[in-house]
């Protein structure tokens, strides 16, 4: 059976006013939503680079939440309104594999980077969606 999971801290105003979990788990597999670069209050920081940053920690806190890591993510999705007129810009790109090598290692996720017009909330500029399965050998 599927089970549930709310982010503390920004999750059950989220859960509240739209209606979505941040995270389910079935079995050893950890869906999670897109997370966005905001905090607690749902605000999002001046600069891009810490906007990206701040979406790796919402991601690591959701998944923490249903009982994830790093270390077990094998797909990621990102979304990013363009900062470039014929790509999402190496603005957005640099800090997305900065951060991947932290997080993970030497372990690389599928990735796939996907550029749009607009995301759900004013002002967001990159949403990060994750894949993970626990208890890999």
């Amino acid at each position: 059976m599927p089970e549930f999971f709310v982010t503390p801290g920004y999750g059950p105003r989220h859960l509240a006013a739209l209606h979505y979990s941040q995270a389910v788990r079935i079995g050893d597999r950890v869906e999670i939503s897109g997370q966005g670069g905001w905090d607690d209050d749902t605000v999002f920081p001046e600069h891009l680079e810490d906007e990206i940053v701040q979406a790796f920690d919402n991601v690591e806190r959701t998944l923490a939440t249903a009982g994830a890591t790093w270390a077990d993510v094998v797909a990621l999705d990102s979304f990013h309104v363009p900062t470039a007129d014929d790509t999402i810009g190496d603005d957005h790109t640099r800090v997305m594999v900065e951060q991947l090598r932290k997080r993970m290692g030497d372990r690389a996720p599928i990735w796939t980077q996907i550029g749009v017009a607009a995301l759900g909330a004013p002002g967001m500029r990159v949403e990060i969606r994750a894949t993970a399965v626990t208890g890999q050998g």
